[in-house]
């Protein structure tokens, strides 16, 4: 099949899109090490055992962040949508997914990680789908040109989040969505770790940081074989709310990030742990910060999501 003659018009409007401004900004130090990190953790998940349980849990998770009842409603929505990014799209998968539930349209994954090169391996069979390697927050793709912008788990490690989503909702159309997910604040002792851990990030190499990931998914793993269960008051000045709890699920959600998941297994729970605590930039909202960002850009929320994790939603202008 000749890829140009089949493809041409769409690929014309990819061209028209891509590289139209030349203004492109340095990275801080601390995006470097981000896309470091991510270059280094998407290998990772692309040499293990366990990537394909890790997608089939974010395609069905992306439903439920986005307002979508079932993958026959995404496709249905994506019909109608010529062009679609995907802004920090990793190992491409969300990407690849998208581009054979829409086979009509154009779909773009942007990443700034060396991630995109397994992508573009991965996925070079998907006429209607494109890679390249940019900073999200410097996309170079004209305003007002795209139908469907998504940036899932992605923005929070941007150097200024709220630069990335003004310009991720520049390029959106008229008649365009932007779908955005951020990660929620969490309880202050968990957040001053947090905070801490970041700055400290800075000195720890990646090795160091693998082992400590494994340590801090074993952690998850004895807690929760501990099966304890016990009420926990409410404690509102420290954001610790009450109510049953398992004990690593407490722990978790208020002071230490320890993940654990029987069903995912060592491989996907050490990449997860590695996840939050290597990259320099890892914001966190309220809700009230998360709309203010929203509105703020002159958009309207279409869908809105809130767990204990996230807060994401569908937003256009």
């Amino acid at each position: 099949m000749n890829l140009e003659k089949l493809f041409s018009n769409k690929i014309e409007i990819y061209q028209n899109l891509i590289f139209t401004k030349t203004d492109s900004r340095p990275l801080g130090f601390a995006q470097e090490q981000t896309k470091d990190v991510f270059s280094e953790k998407w290998s990772e998940v692309e040499d293990g055992n366990q990537k394909e349980e890790l997608y089939s849990f974010q395609k069905e998770w992306f439903l439920d962040l986005y307002g979508f009842s079932d993958e026959e409603a995404l496709k249905l929505y994506l019909s109608d949508k010529k062009i679609i990014v995907d802004a920090g799209c990793g190992l491409g998968y969300k990407s690849a997914w998208l581009a054979k539930l829409a086979p009509e349209s154009i779909v773009i994954g942007i990443d700034i990680s060396e991630s995109i090169q397994i992508a573009s391996k991965n996925y070079e069979e998907i006429p209607n789908l494109f890679f390249y390697q940019s900073d999200i927050a410097d996309t170079k793709i004209n305003i007002d040109t795209i139908d469907f912008v998504i940036c899932d788990q992605v923005i929070m490690h941007t150097e200024n989040p709220d630069h990335t989503f003004k310009d991720l909702s520049s390029i959106v159309s008229n008649d365009g969505e932007f779908a955005c997910y951020v990660y929620r604040k969490k309880a202050l002792p968990r957040e001053l770790l947090d905070d801490y851990f970041r700055k400290a990030t800075f000195d720890i190499p990646n090795d160091k940081l693998w082992e400590m990931s494994a340590q801090l998914t074993e952690l998850g793993k004895r807690l929760s074989e501990l099966d304890i269960k016990f009420e926990s008051p409410d404690i509102p000045v420290l954001g610790i709310k009450g109510g049953t709890y398992d004990i690593q699920r407490f722990i978790y959600w208020n002071f230490l990030k320890c993940f654990w998941r029987e069903d995912w297994g060592k491989e996907m729970c050490d990449a997860t742990n590695f996840d939050w605590y290597a990259p320099s930039n890892a914001k966190r909202y309220s809700k009230s910060d998360f709309e203010k960002m929203i509105f703020e850009n002159k958009m309207e929320i279409i869908s809105f999501h809130e767990e204990d994790a996230c807060y994401s939603g569908r937003f256009k202008k």
